[in-house]
């Protein structure tokens, strides 16, 4: 299918081919939130913890004699039921990372791109560059555009001047091609794909 390609002027420079089979699919929801999921466990630090019995100070002395007074045996002062005992079943460090096949992450991806195309929220850039590396400059830009949640994916390499205008901008992301993932891609309102990265994601997917 035909899409314009516009410039940050927003001026109309041409149109580029998207592939119907990466920005033309159903939009499936039980499979962006699959991805969405395996990305957010992926990044959870799990490295929360509590002591065992084996990690606390203390005494390793019986409390009081077994038999004879009357109260119930116990064992050790760092058992659970006693203050500043231990914590049973409490979490261990741990990995929250689970496994989601490529064939699911890559239809994922995918599937995002294609919800932003059905919705008109997809954009297709001439190129994402700065000469000034100013972010005042590129401000002024994205308010004739109207963009104030968006997403810029380029190509292999993100231009360096572009980068550093962009550092400082509330709503604004940017992220080479090898990058594009299904959560950023919906966190932001606007996907905007450069000519270079519609032709990388479309060689990367197909």
């Amino acid at each position: 299918m035909k899409h314009d390609v516009i410039t940050l002027d927003n001026e109309t420079t041409g149109s580029v081919d998207l592939d119907e089979s990466v920005f033309g699919l159903e939009v499936r929801t039980d499979i962006l939130h699959r991805v969405v999921r395996w990305q957010m466990a992926r990044r959870q630090a799990g490295t929360h913890k509590t002591k065992g019995i084996s990690e606390i100070s203390g005494t390793t002395a019986k409390p009081f004699k077994q038999k004879g007074t009357g109260r119930a045996r116990q064992g050790s002062r760092r058992a659970t039921q006693f203050r500043g005992g231990q914590t049973a079943f409490g979490p261990v460090v741990r990995s929250h990372a689970h496994d989601l096949p490529k064939k699911v992450r890559k239809l994922g991806l995918k599937t995002a791109l294609s919800a932003k195309a059905r919705d008109n929220k997809l954009v297709v850039l001439d190129e994402a560059t700065s000469d000034t590396g100013k972010t005042r400059d590129l401000v002024a830009r994205l308010g004739v555009l109207g963009w104030t949640s968006a997403l810029i994916i380029d190509g292999p390499e993100v231009n360096e001047g572009f980068a550093r205008a962009a550092r400082n901008v509330v709503g604004l992301d940017v992220l080479p091609q090898q990058g594009a993932n299904v959560r950023d891609i919906l966190r932001r309102d606007t996907l905007v794909l450069t000519r270079a990265a519609v032709t990388h994601l479309q060689e990367r997917l197909k």
